[in-house]
């Protein structure tokens, strides 16, 4: 049990010995008592989005406090691990030291790593290597243990990385750019199709965004990251629609979609 004055500086200890405290059987918080591994898993996917938010904001005091945030999930769950004695924050902390060493022998050790290349092979190596001994199974799947619940595009990202691994992938962009424009096509078909089959249009839909995914990694890009960010672009420009409109006087329904798209038209002139 940590034994810290409530009055001491900030420290990981204090942080540890708040979380023991907020969990008290007897004299802690009901919310945090009820909570299990499980009931926080939303609020710490919640707190990671908010840390990548502020950063595209530039926003670095509340950086600084939803790091906090994010540091605290990981506290809580060292905090349950500790309770069923299954794992704690120290053990936590001895794995992720582990593992940053071992798969960083160019380093930590002698090892000759030299290229971008090299120093991502050896990376992927390991990961193989610990998928490996995760299972204990000699024929055990490259795309064993990507999470299920991972953002689509990010899943799909990192399956695609997976296969790249073991040779599985377009040698260079163009192929990769001609296997989006025959997605659309095949596309294109199932909509001008006499009768539309909803489950096939699906798809080919679904298809050509797994494509369009394969085409950020090979541009050395993120996908969630890129997607995030046209997001916002359109957010902002419907903002400056939404201006427009208001100094019309008018309401949206009493505009055509041509002069919607003038509107449209303006806010990207005014943004160059």
């Amino acid at each position: 049990m940590l034994n810290v004055n409530i009055e001491s500086e900030a420290s990981i200890d204090k942080l540890r010995w708040i979380m023991s405290q907020l969990r008290d059987p007897e004299t802690g918080c009901p919310w945090d008592i009820k909570q299990n591994f499980a009931s926080i898993t939303a609020h710490t996917i919640e707190e990671a989005y908010e840390v990548v938010d502020a950063i595209e904001q530039n926003d670095f005091i509340e950086l600084n406090k939803e790091l906090g945030d994010l540091l605290f999930q990981v506290i809580f769950y060292s905090q349950l691990g500790q309770e069923q004695q299954l794992f704690d924050f120290d053990t936590v902390v001895a794995s992720i030291c582990e593992k940053l060493i071992r798969r960083h022998p160019h380093v930590f050790s002698s090892a000759d790593l030299t290229s971008d290349v090299q120093i991502k092979a050896n990376w992927e190596n390991e990961k193989a290597k610990e998928r490996q001994a995760k299972n204990n199974q000699e024929n055990l799947s490259i795309l064993a243990d990507i999470p299920k619940n991972l953002p689509a595009l990010s899943q799909a990202a990192k399956i695609q990385k997976r296969c790249s691994h073991v040779g599985f992938d377009w040698d260079n962009v163009m192929d990769v750019f001609a296997k989006i424009e025959e997605e659309v096509l095949e596309v294109k078909e199932e909509l001008e199709a006499e009768n539309i089959n909803k489950k096939a249009l699906g798809e080919e839909i679904g298809d050509l965004m797994f494509a369009v995914v394969n085409l950020c990694r090979h541009a050395k890009e993120d996908p969630e990251t890129l997607l995030r960010k046209a997001n916002q672009k359109f957010t902002k420009r419907f903002h400056g629609v939404e201006a427009q409109v208001q100094q019309s006087e008018r309401d949206f329904s009493q505009h055509s979609l041509a002069q919607l798209e003038q509107y449209w038209q303006q806010v990207k002139m005014a943004e160059k």
